[in-house]
């Protein structure tokens, strides 16, 4: 029995079909519709809300962007994962920011952009190889120029800041724990408390939401 209901927005037809296809082989996967553009996205979501939304950016009528930032206003349930062939900075911050909780190439293999779909429904986040190394340098040229500085955020304690700079190392939840030598479940309340404080939903928002704010360094 399907676990993870899928929508899938391209305004191709063809990469629809090949999305569909690869995400329709697993067998915990189930994609319940297509959209051509975020219009028919968020049309769709009013009649049938879906569990994790594939997103593409550069469509009609609305963008991906655009579409990203209202659906997650309105279902903050549902999980946006970018799937595009754009990896500029100019379209990763302003997806990553609107909400999606994970981004990833066309040019990555079916498995990848499958598991993708796996990891942001279970709440964590999934960045193709390229995309991470983007916003590394973009967090090293910000820290550098002090640009595209925030508000000041609220502080985090020590024990938050120590998840903060791992998870910014690219550790999952179990390799925090393990470095910081804690439970799993400590780990998440610290993300939790993270997130409470920042008003962000999950761990891509908190990385560009300290990187904006030039907290952590990247290794």
């Amino acid at each position: 029995m399907p676990e993870i209901r899928v929508l899938i927005v391209d305004d191709d037809p063809l990469v629809r079909s090949a999305l569909s296809h690869f995400v329709s082989r697993d067998p915990e996967l189930q994609v319940i519709g297509e959209a051509a553009s975020g219009l028919e996205a968020i049309a769709f979501t009013e009649r049938d809300v879906p569990d994790v939304i594939m997103m593409d950016v550069q469509m009609p009528e609305m963008n991906g962007i655009e579409a990203t930032a209202a659906i997650a206003e309105r279902w903050p349930e549902i999980r946006t994962l970018a799937v595009t062939t754009l990896e500029g900075s100019d379209t990763v911050l302003p997806m990553l920011s609107a909400g999606a909780s994970g981004y990833m190439l066309k040019d990555s293999s079916a498995e990848s952009i499958v598991a993708a779909v796996r990891e942001v429904h279970k709440g964590a986040s999934s960045l193709s190889p390229r995309i991470a190394s983007m916003l590394i340098k973009h967090v090293r040229a910000t820290e550098a120029t002090g640009a595209d500085r925030t508000d000041p955020l609220l502080p985090l304690t020590e024990r938050e800041s120590e998840v903060l700079n791992r998870l910014a190392e690219g550790m999952s939840n179990a390799e925090i724990a393990h470095a910081l030598i804690v439970s799993e479940g400590t780990v998440k309340a610290h993300l939790g408390s993270i997130m409470s404080k920042w008003h962000v939903r999950d761990r891509v928002q908190i990385i560009v939401t300290a990187a904006r704010a030039g907290l952590v360094e990247f290794r």
